[in-house]
């Protein structure tokens, strides 16, 4: 009885793992979607962003917070990862899973630049700050942004370390087999000189590549993972 209960246990797990990571990529096309939909396209001064940011800072919060969930339901299924595979190849499945949990979580802390920048255009926007003033907030309105992109950036580059070795884990799991372990691999390197790419070269959009990654690896291993659950 006992042993059939932490069965069951353990198909929980990774079916409220699967259905995470699934749920996690829709979310992150959501908000691809509603970006395209509700957010106007960007403007070309930095003093503009912070001009404009009253009239579309209720569309950025719900952004932000949409990407913000999509984050945190990418969790569990990077925990049930590592329960699927820690009996056959624990030490790449602990490690990639714990990695792509610290990346995640850095892209986490880099969701709500609202938070700051809404106070920064309030004073911007308040009657008798000189022009002088104004230049100081947008310069630190820039530094502010920054500051929220190099821990996104961080994400980008983590994140695929941890596909690499969870790609690792998986070659010698049956469960998984050599393609899922291909594709895991696949992903994670791509995403891997991505993130380097951006590191090197902030202006650039390579980092949407390791983004694009996450998004498949999510599809891919949530589906696999709750068809394992109802094994």
């Amino acid at each position: 009885m006992t042993n059939l209960h932490k069965i069951e246990q353990e198909k929980s797990l990774l079916r409220w793992g699967g259905l995470s990571g699934i749920l996690s990529g829709f979310l992150f096309i959501a908000v691809f979607a509603y970006v395209i939909i509700f957010i106007p396209a960007d403007p070309s001064s930095l003093e503009e962003w912070v001009t404009r940011f009253p009239d579309i800072a209720a569309a950025r919060i719900v952004e932000n917070l949409i990407y913000l969930t999509a984050l945190i339901f990418g969790l569990p299924l990077f925990i049930a990862l590592y329960r699927a595979l820690k009996n056959t190849n624990m030490a790449p499945s602990l490690l990639g899973s714990l990695l792509s949990v610290i990346g995640l979580t850095s892209m986490a802390i880099s969701a709500t630049p609202h938070v700051a920048h809404y106070q920064l255009s309030i004073l911007f926007q308040t009657l008798g700050t000189s022009a002088q003033d104004q230049d100081t907030i947008v310069i630190l309105w820039q530094a502010i942004w920054a500051v929220f992109d190099a821990m996104l950036y961080v994400g980008f580059f983590i994140v695929p370390i941890g596909f690499i070795l969870q790609g690792i884990a998986m070659f010698k799991t049956p469960a998984f087999g050599r393609s899922f372990s291909l594709m895991s691999l696949i992903l994670g390197i791509i995403g891997f000189i991505a993130g380097i790419l951006q590191m090197v070269d902030p202006e650039s959009s390579f980092g949407a590549i390791s983004f694009f990654s996450l998004i498949i690896f999510c599809f891919i291993f949530g589906s696999k993972i709750y068809r394992l659950s109802r094994a």
